[in-house]
């Protein structure tokens, strides 16, 4: 299908965080997809009202409502990437979570457009206590989204099928967030998913690397600390977060390519 217009919902992986960045803003995943779904259709229109932080409850009311106003049915692609940062809190309330989650995929659908949902990744690679919590946790979230998929006719993105996510070196220095890299192979397994010609390397695992020496593992992890842990901490403890002021990149339909 040619979509006329591509509305973009969720927190800072749908934001952009941390790709390269273009006119003060985060290029990211759903503006690499724009780009390619903008090709030979003049007429293509695109929303971003992804912000950083936000979690599913905050999704649904900052971001559906407006959303509703701009789907022109089917040829309205709607793609809604929450959870992960409901999932990760420490007082994780799964029976609430998934609720919100199914209520608001479900409003999104009714909307008419073409929904587009997603996995979380579970199985990061890392070895750390939090990372084994987050796994099963995101086991159970990632079922109720397959759930709420097949019952909606939703598109459905899972990166669990593909073992090459687990390498870090799709992850920016914050340990969190995709890089360059990770956003252009995100949104290729986008549009690949939608049907359109891709790079056909998009799959294709890193080339092995040498493990880091002690040393510098010990550096590296006091340098995260420092420039994200503290930060982190601080906007917990004060009731913050990353999105608090923020508003979305383009939350209009905005004629693309810019």
């Amino acid at each position: 299908m040619n979509y006329q217009r591509f509305i973009a919902l969720g927190d800072s992986m749908t934001e952009g965080m941390t790709d390269q960045v273009i006119n003060g803003k985060f290029r990211g995943w759903a503006d690499r997809v724009a780009d390619v779904l903008a090709e030979g259709n003049p007429d293509f229109t695109y929303v971003n009202l992804a912000v950083r932080g936000k979690l599913i409850g905050q999704v649904a009311r900052e971001q559906v409502p407006a959303a509703l106003r701009m789907i022109e049915g089917k040829s309205t692609l709607v793609s809604f990437h929450a959870g992960a940062n409901d999932v990760i809190r420490p007082k994780y309330d799964p029976e609430n979570v998934i609720a919100e989650y199914t209520k608001t995929a479900k409003a999104i659908a009714a909307g008419g457009g073409t929904l587009m949902l997603f996995c979380v990744l579970e199985n990061t690679g890392e070895d750390t206590r939090s990372a084994k919590i987050w796994q099963k946790r995101f086991e159970v979230f990632n079922t109720n989204v397959r759930k709420v998929a097949n019952e909606l006719g939703a598109i459905l993105l899972d990166p669990n099928k593909d073992q090459f996510w687990k390498d870090r070196r799709f992850i920016s220095d914050d340990r969190l967030h995709m890089n360059m890299e990770g956003h252009y192979r995100a949104a290729q397994g986008v549009l690949f998913t939608l049907g359109k010609t891709v790079d056909e390397n998009w799959r294709k695992p890193l080339p092995p690397v040498k493990t880091d020496l002690l040393a510098i593992r010990i550096f590296k992890n006091f340098k995260w600390f420092i420039t994200f842990g503290i930060p982190w901490m601080s906007r917990r403890i004060r009731g913050r977060s990353s999105g608090d002021g923020r508003s979305p990149k383009y939350p209009t339909p905005t004629k693309w390519p810019l």
